[in-house]
């Protein structure tokens, strides 16, 4: 499946900075893709409700808990949908981490726009 060819789902967005989150919203919805976006796992774990089609794309540094404290956390188990762990900050053991913690994807920012599509189409051909 390529990325001009994904399919309708919902990707849940959580980033604290409000322009990643905006600039990724716009970017899915071009591709079909329906976005919840969130500046924090506290408020995303509120809202979801598995099972769920689709994918949560969550940024790492979050301030009060991060990316990878939420998936390691009750909230962040189970949730049912491939995850992508975005970073700035990341490394080699960050990616270990996060892919143990349940991470289907592990990606740095800044994320080109065709490596994210590429990305989320594969995860949800995948699903």
């Amino acid at each position: 499946m390529d990325a001009e060819a994904l399919p309708t789902v919902k990707a849940f967005v959580v980033d604290d900075d409000e322009a990643v989150r905006d600039s990724l919203k716009v970017l899915l919805e071009i591709h079909g893709i329906e976005v919840e976006d969130y500046a924090s796992t506290g408020d995303f774990a509120e809202c979801y409700r598995p099972p769920r089609r689709g994918i949560l794309i969550l940024d790492h540094h979050l301030p009060l808990r991060t990316g990878l404290e939420f998936l390691n956390s009750p909230d962040g188990r189970d949730l049912g949908i491939p995850v992508i762990l975005i970073t700035g900050r990341g490394d080699l053991e960050l990616e270990a981490r996060a892919r143990a913690a349940g991470a289907a994807a592990y990606l740095q920012k800044p994320v080109s726009e065709k490596l994210l599509l590429a990305t989320v189409s594969r995860l949800l051909a995948d699903d």
